[in-house]
């Protein structure tokens, strides 16, 4: 009688290892992500209140795009908060 063949086995591969925790944020993160926030906020209530002549009156309707950018800025970093 005819032997049968034999099964070959998978070489033995290990599980992969578990990823190491992301690191903490340092503590300044959060703090400095809302300031950024709320500093964009009162640069643009303070150059719709003023028209324009305040915070710099150089800038003009310019203003409006610093005070976003300030918001800008601190969305960005909440995004990347843990």
């Amino acid at each position: 009688m005819p032997e049968s063949k034999s099964r070959k086995k998978a070489t033995y591969t290990p599980p992969p290892t578990k990823a190491s925790a992301p690191k903490p944020l340092p503590r300044w993160f959060l703090p400095t992500s809302l300031g950024l926030m709320i500093f964009g906020l009162v640069w643009l209530v303070t150059t719709y209140l003023t028209s324009t002549a305040y915070p710099v009156a150089a800038l003009g309707q310019w203003n409006l795009a610093v005070g976003f950018g300030f918001i800008i800025v601190g969305f960005g970093m909440l995004t990347r908060w843990r």
